[in-house]
């Protein structure tokens, strides 16, 4: 029932950044948690950020902590993921993730109930 479309992914050299988004439709935006996760070839999907419904709390990976920033506005029903100081490793689809059960972040993929379809992120050396 609930969509999420992710969009401003792309190709950028190491240290540059992006600004990926969500766009979520079909539901009560404000009700869900939202969370960020990452693919890469050969390996599992992997948390990247979470934020709470009222967005006052965010929780992100060890990998990306201190380089990506995961913001929410409500009024818009999209959530954000700055990612500055990109580094190689990084390179991946990003999926965007709604969980409508809970109301504080949540980390694993099991407890998300609504998955977009992904933004390729490539980053350069």
């Amino acid at each position: 029932q609930v969509q999420l479309v992710e969009s401003g992914g792309g190709l950028v050299q190491a240290g540059g950044s992006l600004r990926p988004s969500c766009a979520a439709s079909g539901g009560t935006f404000d009700r869900y948690v939202m969370g960020w996760f990452r693919q890469a070839p050969g390996k599992e999907r992997e948390f990247v950020a979470s934020i709470s419904r009222s967005g006052g709390k965010t929780s992100y990976a060890d990998s990306v902590k201190g380089r990506f920033t995961i913001s929410r506005d409500n009024a818009k029903n999209t959530v954000y993921l700055q990612m500055n100081n990109l580094k190689p490793e990084d390179t991946a689809v990003y999926y965007c993730a709604a969980e409508v059960r809970l109301t504080s972040v949540v980390v694993t993929t099991q407890e998300y109930d609504y998955w977009g379809q992904g933004t390729q992120v490539t980053v350069s050396s």
